[in-house]
């Protein structure tokens, strides 16, 4: 659908789309790095790449990191938190300063 406030780009890899935003990121090609499973699969595109521009790659990364800390990052918001506190939990883990 091309609307007049959305601009037609093209990645790298040639993949064409249209975004009303300067966000450079390419929905194509971040639908196919999204992880199948673990952790990072649970979450929205922003809030992954939030996670892993933070060098948070694992659980035991993430649970270095309070809640708080965690929702200052640029992509995450808090709809995120109880996704990521049940996979800690599940991993007998749990975010800094939080009881397990």
């Amino acid at each position: 659908m091309e609307d007049s406030n959305r601009e037609r780009r093209t990645c790298y890899k040639g993949h064409h789309f249209y975004k009303s935003s300067d966000c450079p990121t390419c929905p194509v090609c971040e639908q196919e790095r999204k992880p199948q499973d673990g952790f990072l699969s649970l979450l929205s595109a922003p809030a992954r790449r939030a996670l892993e521009n933070h060098g948070i790659r694992t659980l035991q990364e993430l649970s270095e990191y309070s809640d708080k800390e965690i929702l200052k990052f640029h992509g995450m918001g808090p709809a995120s938190l109880p996704k990521l506190r049940a996979a800690l939990a599940e991993a007998g883990l749990s975010f800094r300063n939080e009881q397990k």
